[in-house]
């Protein structure tokens, strides 16, 4: 390939297939691993694990293997944000922001002085050349399709990215690992966020916010009962609200509409099916474009959340954000997760979704 190539290894299966096919392919090859948060005593987060694992994958390839902590940038780049997020009444996607912030931020500039040209990682993605450079376009396996995930990735970075598996299933990624006797072919894909690992939610978001309970109303105001905390809830919930059984109010289930920070009230509604649950029109954040920006208005498809079905929409926008319409009704969008835009196959770039239907200020 006549440049050197940094592959982050983290420790599961995909990354280490993602070396093992650059290695094949006669890249010259070194890794890097990195670990985002302070390995805590209770077990909860695998960081060591992972090492041990990245170190017995880079030793069966024969590449040299570099670790590294981004520990600090992740907790002020990321994890800030993550409780800022929380505090203001939103849902945050950290996922986003650490593939901009750290995997092709600070990792990146690690990368390259390492001498690395290019980095390289397991996400589920593809790159095609376009006349302003790189283009990130949709895995062909759709079920495992991250380019949701990489949306908001810096223009250096996607000119620096290498997606190996953009054309593989996770059953071809896992035989190929199996066959080439990689010790990680067989180890469960990795869930949730490291720093809160398998520990349950609640204990881990009150170790950094405090819980401030309030009441639950219908949208008409009409209190139903009372709730621990917003952040503990998000938009579309069914279970954990506590106001099942109503004599007066049917057999339905309760689900939570919106959350106003304002009031510390949430809101919820009768029926999955409710008119408050679905949203036509979203307000976002500014977009960040993974090319040149195109002329507006927009007409693509636009998707809310990971693995959901991309919706027609047209989109206008200025310097502070912008407005989407939505061809089709969307179920549960929730403010702070992300707006990613579509062309056909290719990601656009995407914003932070600050209110949709059913957000508060449709109350009041």
């Amino acid at each position: 390939m006549g440049e050197r190539i940094i592959v982050a290894l983290s420790g599961g299966v995909d990354s280490a297939v993602a070396a093992l096919l650059l290695k094949r392919a006669g890249a010259e090859l070194e890794a890097l691993h990195m670990s985002n948060w302070d390995a805590d005593e209770d077990g909860y987060c695998t960081a060591a694990a992972d090492w041990q694992s990245a170190r017995a994958v880079a030793d069966e390839l024969g590449i040299v293997l570099h670790r590294v902590s981004f520990a600090a940038e992740y907790r002020e780049r990321v994890f800030r944000q993550f409780l800022d997020e929380y505090r203001a009444g939103r849902t945050p996607n950290p996922d986003v922001l650490c593939n901009r912030e750290v995997k092709f931020g600070v990792c990146l500039e690690y990368a390259r002085r390492l001498g690395g040209a290019r980095l390289a990682t397991g996400h589920y993605a593809r790159l095609a050349p376009g006349p302003h450079g790189a283009r990130l376009l949709r895995a062909l396996d759709r079920d495992k399709d991250q380019s949701y995930f990489l949306q908001q990735l810096p223009r250096a970075g996607l000119e620096a990215a290498l997606f190996p598996l953009g054309e593989l299933d996770k059953r071809t990624v896992r035989e190929l690992a199996r066959a080439a006797g990689l010790p990680v072919h067989d180890r469960p894909d990795s869930t949730g966020i490291c720093f809160i690992g398998e520990r349950p939610f609640r204990e881990f978001l009150s170790g950094y916010l405090a819980a401030e309970p309030g009441p639950i109303e219908t949208p008409g105001g009409e209190r139903l009962g009372t709730h621990n905390g917003l952040m503990f809830h998000t938009i579309g919930q069914r279970h954990g609200l506590g106001i099942g059984g109503r004599r007066d109010a049917g057999g339905a289930a309760w689900y939570v509409a919106a959350k106003d920070a304002r009031r510390n009230v949430l809101i919820a509604v009768q029926g999955h099916d409710h008119p408050l649950l679905r949203s036509r029109v979203l307000a976002t954040g500014p977009l960040a474009w993974l090319g040149a920006a195109p002329a507006a208005p927009l007409v693509c498809s636009v998707q809310v959340r990971h693995r959901q079905r991309a919706v027609p929409a047209r989109v206008r926008w200025d310097a502070a954000g912008a407005a989407i319409e939505l061809e089709e009704p969307v179920w549960a969008v929730a403010p702070g997760q992300y707006a990613a835009l579509y062309d056909g196959e290719e990601c656009l770039g995407g914003a932070p979704i600050a209110e949709a239907a059913g957000s508060p200020s449709l109350y009041n």
